[in-house]
């Protein structure tokens, strides 16, 4: 019976301390030191901007490189904007003479607790033309379908598949063909709403609340 009771015992003290036993040690996420480099977008990659990079380490490793500044969504994730490395070369070019040119990609939401990092799924959002400007989880940017043929307005947020809102703007041809022309969104508090000033067109106003925004239209009915 004596050594019956000193079974369970053990069992009892293994119960309480496992769990400490396999909780995960924290991972320290970190961006190193910014690189200056240039970048072409455009249809015909004619327009050029100096930008910094960055390589993004998680527990001292190298992970990815990420490109512009960092925006706090909660107190343990962040997102930003990766940047890689594209193979420029023509074919028959000597290997060893291979020129690289650095791209935007798409939006990262890193957790420094967990040290994941996830590729955001923005809809219509261009990484090589989209100019976007986060306020919380909520994104508003100029983006363009699959077929490229336009621009909209676009306001997503982080982790809804389908775009809060969405408003065509004009065709993607010309100088509307460059979003990142248009100057940049304007974020407001208390109501959180979002002012878009495109090229093309007169300002205007997108109220946003989670799951949902519209356009703030004026009241135009005479008192």
């Amino acid at each position: 019976m004596r050594s019956f009771f000193r079974f369970a015992g053990l069992v009892v003290a293994l119960a309480v301390t496992l769990p400490a036993w396999c909780a995960s040690k924290p991972h320290v996420v970190s961006l190193g030191k910014p690189q200056t480099v240039k970048i072409f977008f455009g249809q015909d990659e004619s327009q050029s901007a100096t930008v910094s990079v960055r390589p993004l380490y998680v527990d001292a490793k190298l992970k990815d490189y990420t490109m512009g500044e960092a925006h706090e969504v909660t107190d343990r994730q962040f997102v930003v904007q990766r940047a890689y490395r594209l193979n420029d070369s023509l074919p028959g070019e000597p290997t060893k003479q291979n020129t690289w040119m650095w791209q935007r990609g798409d939006w990262l939401l890193i957790d420094r607790v967990s040290g994941h990092i996830a590729q955001l799924k923005l809809p219509e959002f261009d990484a090589a033309n989209s100019h976007l400007t986060w306020y919380r989880d909520f994104a508003a940017y100029y983006g363009t379908p699959d077929s490229g043929a336009r621009w909209d307005a676009v306001v997503s947020q982080i982790g809804v598949r389908k775009p809060l809102f969405r408003k065509e703007l004009a065709k993607a041809t010309g100088s509307e063909s460059s979003a990142g022309n248009c100057p940049a969104m304007k974020w407001e508090r208390h109501p959180s709403r979002v002012t878009f000033s495109p090229i093309i067109g007169e300002p205007f106003t997108v109220n946003v609340v989670p799951h949902h925004a519209e356009e703030l239209l004026e009241d135009n009915d005479s008192e």
